[in-house]
């Protein structure tokens, strides 16, 4: 999951390359352009102003929206909150001119699910019934989603208002949606983004490199085993507020470079090198 937020925040940041390229503020603007006949004359005049061009860059025709939709946060900030924080906001933040949407849904209104960096960039809310009055202050920062009567029961929160709207959602069966899925899947086919796909390939197999980001957090776990004088996975969740699997992909790299030795169960890791002395 969060190699699919990585890839949406990159192809978020390609979309506003083509933006520069074309010469237009958002996705509106690009999918009402005129013809292609002024998009080379627009490259063309972004190029005397010394714009920076890629040449790799393939400008469509028009662009797609996307819509995100995380159906359980909680599980995702157990695993990686920090990552998945920061992921979350920066979509949340820059992505809608470029078309990228995100619906966020959790059924565990805790403070360490909803955080208040994800809070302060998602102001449109939504809160069903909830148990108490810290579960309805956790999504809408007032009381209130404690004493709906639940069926649909809601309060919205819209993006422009501090006023809390009180709406009845409505109930749809199984069938209905069935029928509006096969209704948008007749529309067009699927397309699957190849690159996304092999980058999740990459990882599921463990053969992708180590990329500069993980070179600075190697570099920053380094430190932190030479300052305790130990290594183990929970230490660098710990620490580093990391997710278990990136901080054990770590390990592995301290690992694999002969640096930490191989695991043996719940016990720390040996440290095979005098990191004083490289320092």
């Amino acid at each position: 999951v969060l190699l699919v937020l990585r890839g949406l925040i990159e192809e978020m940041e390609k979309r506003y390359k083509i933006f520069a390229r074309v010469g237009v503020r958002n996705i509106i603007s690009f999918n009402g352009r005129p013809a292609k006949k002024k998009d080379v004359d627009l490259a063309e005049g972004s190029a005397e102003i010394k714009v920076p061009r890629d040449d790799e860059l393939r400008i469509p025709d028009k662009m797609p929206y996307i819509v995100v939709i995380i159906d359980e946060l909680a599980d995702l900030m157990q695993t990686a909150p920090a990552d998945v924080e920061s992921a979350i906001a920066r979509i949340t933040q820059m992505a809608r001119a470029a078309g990228i949407h995100i619906i966020v849904a959790t059924q565990t209104p805790r403070a360490d699910v909803i955080t208040g960096v994800i809070k302060a960039n998602i102001p449109s809310r939504i809160a069903f019934q909830v148990a108490s009055k810290i579960d309805s202050r956790v999504i809408l920062d007032e009381n209130g989603a404690d004493r709906l009567l639940g069926q649909g029961d809601m309060l919205y929160l819209p993006p422009s208002t501090s006023r809390l709207i009180r709406a009845q959602g409505v109930l749809v069966t199984d069938q209905e949606i069935h029928r509006v899925v096969e209704f948008v899947s007749a529309q067009s086919p699927p397309a699957f983004d190849q690159s996304m796909h092999e980058k999740l390939e990459a990882a599921s197999t463990g053969t992708d490199d180590v990329t500069e980001e993980d070179e600075e957090l190697v570099e920053k776990c380094l430190e932190i085993i030479r300052q305790e004088k130990r290594a183990s996975t929970s230490l660098l969740q710990r620490r580093l507020r990391l997710g278990y699997t990136r901080a054990a992909r770590i390990v592995d790299i301290l690992e694999q470079r002969g640096i930490l030795g191989p695991g043996e169960g719940a016990k720390p890791r040996e440290i095979l090198v005098d990191l004083d002395a490289a320092v």
